[in-house]
């Protein structure tokens, strides 16, 4: 049973689906694994690295999804839509609601395909968790990157010549990306609010020293801790509150995203307006609509107030040495689910009977089968 591991070819992408930890791993279980020159350069794994950890080295792409299991980092684009096959079982971040023509073209294949952003989120899938592990990655560069784009300093400095104030730092949503933003600007010595509608965010921001900011609606997070879409009313409260307290600010990392759903509007043009001039705004979710109006997804504005809109586009890339290591582990988590060590070599089950399993399969025997998906 051969295991593929391709170089992303979709714009801007840096990770790899593996590393040499992973494809040992792989090789404990029996499977034999291909991996496409040059896939790990940009993340900084070298081929060497892969061939001593037991991979074989394949010249190009078509040699690596001729394999029985492929894994991906991204989606596959449409040229390598031409190279997937029956009975190939393809796993990664294949961003299915948006894609759903894309999801029907893998059952029409008979591909067996796994989308990881839908594990459910329960204990035992925390270690198979991509968005968990990127979206931390993805909260520190949001600050890191916030700063690079401000032209004053964020920790106070006091000199000969006088005090420098701290820079304020308001972090809106304090899921795993907003809490590590939190962390992160706080290690920066910048004075830190942040809000969020879910119940047990309050205590959450408390706890790594910020200033909880805003209201928290009743039943505002949905089974899976997601914060669930606002009422018309709850909006209007949210908006207002944020408009009071954005004016004051010198930093906003927004980070509120619905899986499966366009982020939700937080920050109007009028909240942009209201900003002192040489503010920084970044929206981490410009890729899905974005929180902050007038940000686009991969450019930098500057409105005519002054006012900096950083606009994400995947995060984690920017860091793909150590994004890559967390998802290559992630996804040799869920492997671990569907391969097992036989007496004759490695053995594919897919256990639909296991939540994990379901919860990820789209397509499997020629037919879209998550629920949430089919047609």
């Amino acid at each position: 049973m051969k295991l593929g591991i391709v170089t992303e070819t979709r714009d801007g992408e840096q990770r790899v689906a593996a590393s040499a930890d992973t494809v040992k791993r792989y090789a404990g279980l029996g499977l034999e694994v291909l991996v496409q020159r040059g896939a790990g350069v940009a993340s900084g794994v070298g081929d060497d690295a892969f061939e001593k950890a037991g991979a074989t080295l394949v010249d190009d792409a078509a040699a690596a999804f001729g394999a029985d299991i492929l894994l991906k980092v991204q989606r596959p684009t449409d040229d390598e839509m031409g190279m997937l096959r029956k009975d190939q079982v393809l796993i990664g971040a294949l961003d299915p609601y948006p894609h759903r023509e894309q999801v029907q073209a893998y059952a029409e294949k008979g591909v067996s395909a796994f989308s990881m952003e839908l594990l459910p989120r329960t204990t035992r899938a925390q270690a198979m968790d991509i968005l968990s592990s990127q979206a931390n990655l993805a909260g520190y560069k949001a600050v890191i990157d916030a700063m690079a784009a401000y032209n004053r300093v964020l920790p106070m400095m006091m000199t000969a010549a006088g005090t420098v104030t701290p820079a304020k730092i308001f972090i809106v949503g304090a899921g795993v990306a907003g809490l590590q933003a939190i962390a992160t600007a706080r290690r920066m010595g910048a004075v830190v609010t942040a809000t969020d509608v879910r119940p047990a965010s309050k205590e959450e921001i408390e706890s790594l020293g910020a200033k909880f900011v805003g209201f928290i609606p009743d039943d505002a997070a949905t089974k899976g801790g997601y914060a669930r879409a606002l009422t018309a009313e709850e909006q209007k409260k949210q908006a207002e509150m944020v408009a009071e307290h954005i004016k004051s600010q010198d930093i906003v990392v927004t980070t509120a995203q619905i899986p499966g759903r366009q982020a939700p509007r937080i920050v109007s043009g009028d909240m942009v307006a209201s900003m002192k001039r040489g503010s920084v705004i970044l929206d981490l979710a410009a890729e899905t609509g974005g929180n902050v109006e007038g940000s686009r997804a991969g450019e930098t504005v500057t409105t005519d107030g002054g006012v900096v809109i950083v606009g994400a586009r995947n995060m984690p890339s920017k860091l793909a040495p150590a994004s890559s290591v967390l998802f290559a582990r992630n996804l040799n988590n869920f492997v671990a689910l569907l391969v097992s060590k036989g007496e004759s070599g490695p053995e594919l089950t897919i256990d639909t009977d296991d939540d994990l399993v379901a919860g990820a399969l789209l397509t499997q025997g020629g037919a879209v089968v998550h629920p949430n998906l089919k047609s």
